[in-house]
């Protein structure tokens, strides 16, 4: 099972445009932004399947893909992926589903030989009250936010699948662990979406329908990092070319902001001009997550998506894309 390759016979370089290159869950917010980014460089093999035509929790059937295809390299960002409304409703789901796909993919890769491989991790993997910045090393070093405890564990468990596969086959595979992304894919519906785009559909909404009121979850008190998902594709198509490490490496932009302060930029993008409430019964979750990216600037990346920018961009295709959203 698997291709070794020689400790320290594996050095970081250029892609080659012409391989095969699997990315799994190219119809999310991560995967969709991967695949627009492999375009723009000029990969001509990019391989993508819908959920319809390939269920990654069958594990049969992504082993036969995996024999058939044979991809040379492999983005996994497929994923069940939630708020904290979703992940304290369905714990087991976001356990279970998100195991079971992150093993057959790797199994299966590890057994084809995928050169390299990319794991898409979450900053939710970090204890809930870890030193801020988040550093890499901060992993399994107290207890989780409860609300997505168990997405986290799943999380926690692939990027240890990463490194073992590292130590028992020399597969020069890799985990990034992004902070909140946002941007096109993203889930906007009522009960699954993550805070910003849940922000956005509640201000648009209301924007249109002239209502006089938001209200909010929690006390809009707690930071949190915002990155666009065009800003983490790039990261990873650099750090495929630039880093081959075990340590799993925070993707975000070294900056933070309250949930208020994103809830009033997101009001005046929509032109809301209502009254916004907030409602301190329900839970705030983790009350600060900012991501330590030394290790990220230290192979020579940075952003470029700004915070303001990147949120009118995303209001102005959340308007056009309406009509076709998943969740809508």
């Amino acid at each position: 099972m698997g291709s070794v390759i020689d400790e320290g016979a594996f050095a970081p370089r250029r892609l080659d445009r012409h391989a095969t290159f699997f990315v799994a869950g190219h119809r999310g917010l991560a995967g969709s932004a991967v695949v627009r980014r492999l375009e723009a460089e000029g990969f001509d093999r990019i391989l993508t399947r819908a959920s319809s035509d390939l269920d990654l929790t069958e594990r049969g059937d992504v082993f036969r893909f995996f024999r058939t295809h044979r991809p040379r390299y492999v983005v996994l960002a497929a994923a069940k992926v939630g708020g904290i409304l979703a992940n304290s409703t369905y714990p087991v789901d976001f356990l279970s589903v998100n195991l079971r796909i992150q093993s057959n993919v790797m199994d299966a890769a590890c057994e084809t030989g995928v050169e390299r491989l990319v794991f898409l991790g979450s900053s939710c993997i970090y204890p809930k009250f870890a030193p801020q910045p988040l550093r890499e090393d901060s992993l399994l070093t107290g207890h989780l936010e409860p609300t997505n405890d168990a997405y986290a564990i799943a999380k926690i468990a692939g990027i240890l699948n990463v490194q073992a596969v590292r130590r028992q086959y020399g597969l020069p595979w890799i985990s990034v662990m992004p902070t909140n992304l946002y941007g096109p894919n993203d889930n906007f519906s009522p009960l699954g979406s993550h805070v910003l785009p849940a922000l956005i559909r509640r201000y648009d909404e209301a924007a249109a329908a002239g209502s006089p009121l938001v209200t909010n979850w929690g006390s809009g008190t707690p930071r949190r990092e915002f990155m666009h998902a065009d800003d983490l594709a790039s990261a990873i198509v650099h750090l495929m070319e630039h880093y081959d490490g075990a340590s799993h490496v925070n993707i975000g932009t070294g900056q933070d902001t309250t949930i208020r302060e994103v809830a009033e930029q997101i009001a005046h993008i929509t032109g809301y001009h209502g009254e916004t409430r907030w409602d301190t019964t329900k839970p705030d979750g983790t009350p600060q997550k900012l991501l330590d990216i030394s290790l990220l600037r230290s192979t020579g990346w940075a952003p470029s998506v700004g915070l303001r920018g990147g949120l009118a961009r995303t209001v102005a295709w959340y308007r056009r894309s309406h009509a076709e959203l998943r969740a809508a």
